[in-house]
């Protein structure tokens, strides 16, 4: 177990108080998470750095055996099932051979992501590992919606394809039976016309 007073010199009573359970020689913490524990605890962090992300190594651990490598890369701390929500105590740094070709540098790209399949405890990530989480299925009823030039228009259609938040699927307006791309925002609510097109061009963006 991870506790305060791994975290925080002077911890005091508090320093027994479990944060988390370490599967490996190192486990990865939200700072925001860490914090919140330790003023449940009575203890004070600013956080003044400004951190995001902990990283608890276990004292006297090796870095790694030679054979392994000296590369250091995200693995996966734990079994992880297809469709799980990726959380930072999922990921911890370790060493490889050689880095995935498609691995990500930062947690922040991996964590909050879906697993797409089965992933093993202590392999490498690799973005091919993750997707955006579906919050839409096909069949779920969809509220959608068009502004412009201070027109609303809001109406019922079902989905025909999933997708994630920011990703285009496609939908059937129930009455007209039309088929529509359209962006999906949140759990069934997506978007079409302008709207759509800026959220898609801002996607095409980002993924450069």
């Amino acid at each position: 177990m991870v506790t305060l007073g791994d975290l925080f010199d002077g911890a005091g009573a508090a320093a027994k108080t479990p944060v988390a359970a370490r599967a490996g020689t190192s486990v990865m913490l939200s700072a925001l998470d860490a914090q919140a524990a330790a003023r449940r605890a009575g203890l004070d962090w600013p956080n003044a750095e400004g951190l995001r992300r902990i990283v608890v190594r276990a004292a006297g651990s090796p870095a790694a055996p030679a054979a392994r490598g000296n590369v250091e890369v995200l693995t996966w701390a734990r079994n992880l099932t297809a469709g799980e929500l990726i959380q930072p105590q999922d990921l911890v740094w370790g060493k490889a051979a050689a880095a995935p070709a498609d691995a990500p540098s930062d947690p922040d790209s991996i964590i909050g992501l879906a697993a797409r399949r089965p992933l093993r405890a202590g392999a490498s990530v690799g973005a091919r590992d993750v997707a955006v989480a579906q919050v839409v299925k096909a069949g779920d009823i969809l509220t959608l919606s068009f502004e412009d030039a201070g027109i609303s228009l809001s109406l019922q259609a079902k989905a025909v394809s999933g997708g994630g938040v920011g990703e285009t699927i496609s939908a059937q307006n129930v009455t007209s039976k039309k088929v529509v791309q359209a962006v999906v925002v949140a759990p069934g609510q997506a978007v079409v016309g302008p709207a759509a097109a800026q959220l898609q061009n801002t996607r095409r963006i980002a993924s450069r």
